[in-house]
């Protein structure tokens, strides 16, 4: 049995998806609520949904566990509460690394390329501790999951007990079918769709730094699907253990990706630009951008999805479908 926390969330039921296909037993803990969220798994067999309170009773329970898969997380990047995010974030997944180290099971997770912050130290997914050291994330969010990926490198230059594979998965800007419960943390791609279907032209920020032009802010835009193969590549190769990028290996502009969707709705473009809000000034990356050589040289084959590509799957296969649900 798999358990995949976040399983009902985005990259999550992906996942389960993925599993099920392939005639896994998934078990997915997470909170459905009244998003919706119950639809992004209504057309696959889980062995059933845990709220996240039940977690520690049921792996009480010693149940077999072929991998845990941590996809669960407070990934609000506005988010104000620090001791909700700290408890969700860190101490959570502590717990979880525990017990897979305590039991032999593998343990997978999610980390984000929020962790890298303005991009000014690189985006280089080293796990040595004075490279973590160096790297300032933006926001709460991105410290969370910093500093999991900092406490992980802790415990293992500590030669602490460790699951027997593990990894950590920098996800950069993700994108694809069932994300629609979240709202305005959804990629931009759902929010320039619904846009340019409402009738109304596509915003995007205005450039508040010199010699960055209007929409010429740029974003490593992954395909979901990219994210589970290299999620399922791990589990089919247990010998790899560590700290990955996943992205495309490519920063595209949002202009290029608003584009993309007014080709994939075959609509005339229509853009305008916004001023960017109060909130997100100072906070905001301007520039991200995956290199895969660590992943790829632990012998991960698979090529990324061009933007152009994965923009038009999940326009015309999801977005504009009876049921956008994978």
């Amino acid at each position: 049995m798999y358990l995949v926390t976040g399983g009902a969330g985005f990259i999550g039921s992906n996942l389960v998806a993925a599993l099920c296909r392939r005639g896994a037993e998934v078990m997915v803990a997470d909170r459905l609520g009244d998003e919706g969220k119950w639809r992004n798994l209504a057309h696959h067999p889980v062995a059933g949904v845990l709220p996240p309170e039940e977690l520690g009773r049921f792996l009480a329970a010693e149940p077999p566990l072929t991998a845990v898969l941590h996809m669960g997380a407070v990934s609000d990047t506005t988010v104000t509460d620090g001791d909700l995010v700290a408890a969700t974030n860190l101490m959570l997944p502590l717990r979880l690394w525990e017990l897979c180290a305590a039991r032999g099971v593998p343990f997978l997770y999610a980390s984000s390329a929020a962790t890298y912050g303005d991009g000014s130290q690189g985006f280089d997914d080293d796990m040595a501790p004075e490279h973590l050291a160096r790297l300032r994330p933006l926001n709460l969010y991105g410290w969370s999951k910093h500093a999991f990926d900092r406490r992980v490198a802790q415990l293992l230059a500590r030669k602490r007990p460790a699951p027997p594979q593990w990894a950590g998965l920098k996800f950069f800007n993700v994108y694809g079918p069932n994300e629609y419960h979240k709202g305005r943390m959804a990629s931009v791609v759902f929010h320039k769709f619904n846009q340019i279907r409402g009738g109304e032209p596509a915003t995007l920020f205005r450039s508040d730094r010199q010699g960055i032009a209007d929409g010429d802010q740029r974003r490593d835009f992954v395909h979901v699907d990219d994210c589970v193969s290299a999620v399922l590549w791990l589990l089919e190769n247990p010998q790899v253990s560590g700290l990955f990028n996943v992205g495309s290996g490519r920063a595209r502009s949002f202009l290029d990706l608003t584009r993309a969707v007014f080709a994939a709705l075959g609509e005339p473009e229509r853009i305008e630009f916004v001023d960017m809000p109060p909130e997100l000034r100072g906070r905001y990356q301007y520039f991200t951008e995956a290199p895969l050589d660590r992943l790829r040289a632990a012998g991960f084959p698979a090529q990324t999805t061009p933007l152009e590509e994965g923009v038009r799957r999940y326009v015309r296969d999801f977005l504009t479908a009876e049921d956008p649900h994978r």
